[in-house]
């Protein structure tokens, strides 16, 4: 049994050099099984295995919208590592810290990939585990010196800034500025017009899995062109790539680029979670845990 703490303390450098390493050495995210989804009491549990000759895995994630009204985390999850030829169990994680550990890597991955070395001003969208992650793992592979944070309650925003150093609470204005933008929240709306967007900003949008919700526009989209964890995947369920009408043609994978199989480099990184991400940062949860 991994609890939540030990889970974190592997960190986003690692974490994002697990990634890497898993990309460069021939993962195949688009070959990954789908994720399921099923309505289940006060909201809905996602399913999503993954699996290689070494490894197998499955995250069982209960997303409650309600939750929040209650004093409770909106999502929990659980994680089970197997062997992959006995698949016989091998460890249970927290899937909560899981997905909070590899989220913000997958999306500093993303940056260290696209945005220049000098990127230092950060927003942010958003006052829950995410954001925070957010800011510290784009911290570990950028000189991030202001971070700004627009969140629906000044109350709840000036709370969460309060033990963050050099942030503080802003508007939306502040997307003009910056260069890069962190979106992680649960809206279904644009957060922003992208004709604010500064040239060469980059944009992280990780808050929906779902066709019909995004948190950025077709401007945006458009302006800053598309890198993604799966073709196949992104066009199934990324809303903000669904709503702007690109197709698989137009998309750039995070393989492509650790690879070096093109010299695009896009500057929305929209990502929706995939049960590979879990297994490699579960994987190397265990191993440095020896």
């Amino acid at each position: 049994m991994i609890s939540a703490e030990q889970v974190l303390a592997l960190g986003f450098p690692r974490a994002v050099e697990a990634l890497r390493e898993a990309l460069a050495g021939g993962l195949d995210p688009e070959s990954e099984p789908a994720r399921s989804r099923v309505a289940l009491g006060g909201g809905e549990v996602l399913i999503m295995p993954s699996g290689d000759d070494r490894l197998a895995g499955v995250k069982l994630v209960g997303i409650a919208p309600g939750n929040p009204a209650r004093g409770l985390p909106r999502i929990h999850g659980t994680y089970v590592l197997f062997d992959a030829p006995t698949l016989a169990p091998r460890a249970v994680l927290d899937g909560a810290a899981l997905t909070s550990l590899r989220t913000p890597a997958v999306s500093a991955l993303g940056v260290d990939l696209v945005a220049p070395p000098g990127a230092s001003k950060l927003v942010v969208f958003g006052t829950g585990p995410q954001a925070r992650g957010h800011i510290e793992a784009l911290r570990a592979v950028r000189p991030i010196d202001s971070v700004r944070v627009i969140g629906r309650s000044h109350e709840r925003t000036a709370r969460f800034v309060g033990p963050i150093a050099r942030a503080e609470a802003a508007d939306a204005d502040a997307v003009a500025d910056a260069d890069i933008v962190a979106c992680c929240t649960t809206a279904r709306e644009p957060l922003f017009d992208g004709r604010r967007l500064k040239p060469g900003a980059v944009v992280v949008a990780v808050g929906s899995h779902e066709p019909e919700a995004r948190e950025v526009d077709t401007e945006t989209v458009r302006r800053c062109g598309a890198l993604v964890e799966s073709r196949a995947v992104a066009v199934r369920e990324a809303g903000d790539i669904i709503q702007a009408g690109l197709d698989e043609t137009e998309l750039v994978t995070f393989a492509d680029l650790v690879r070096g199989t093109t010299p695009a480099r896009p500057r929305l990184i929209k990502t929706v979670g995939m049960g590979w991400e879990d297994l490699v940062i579960a994987a190397a949860v265990v191993e440095a845990l020896g």
